[in-house]
């Protein structure tokens, strides 16, 4: 089996700063999952779960932290601090040795190219790990998400996961580029 280089703890773009996690951020992530379209997988339940200290605990064990050539890093805006989203690398629905990119943004950071600026970075962080190819899989619903992964260079692969309740899931792939 290859091995592969870590993604960075950190990156920067012009205007984004992707990091590690706080347990400050945990009200702000639960505010995405409040967001979310009612599609979605994961979504705050009827009971209020989970509730910001659920997700404290989580970011504090650090499962969705920078690991070792993999991991989702919160994305804030460089000139304010304040946190719009997270971005990463992650097993997902693929593999370790072909991962997912994955992100999300809060609602009031649509349209201004912060995904796709941020989702850049991690494209050319992957391809310094070593990693030959990635993918993504995105409902066939989310139209916004298909562009910033055409802009990337992502395409799709002709692989397609039904889901008659939540839409089915488009896979799409991008060779990686050997720096």
């Amino acid at each position: 089996m290859a091995t592969y280089g870590e993604l960075p703890g950190e990156l920067g773009t012009e205007r984004l700063r992707l990091r590690r996690w706080v347990g400050a951020d945990a009200a702000e992530y639960r505010g995405l999952w409040l967001e979310r379209d009612p599609r979605a997988v994961r979504r705050v339940d009827a009971e209020g779960r989970p509730t910001v200290e659920e997700i404290r605990g989580w970011l504090v064990e650090n499962p969705l932290a920078a690991a070792p050539g993999l991991g989702l890093l919160p994305i804030e805006r460089r000139d304010t601090g304040e946190f719009i989203g997270y971005c990463g690398l992650t097993v997902g629905q693929a593999s370790f040795e072909e991962p997912e990119i994955a992100y999300e943004l809060a609602r009031r950071a649509h349209g201004q190219g912060y995904a796709t600026e941020a989702a850049r970075a991690v494209v050319e962080a992957a391809a310094r790990t070593g990693r030959r190819r990635l993918w993504a899989t995105v409902r066939e619903w989310n139209a916004e998400s298909f562009r910033v992964l055409e802009k990337l260079g992502f395409e799709r692969s002709g692989r397609v996961t039904a889901d008659a309740e939540r839409g089915d899931s488009i896979w799409m792939t991008r060779e990686l580029e050997q720096g």
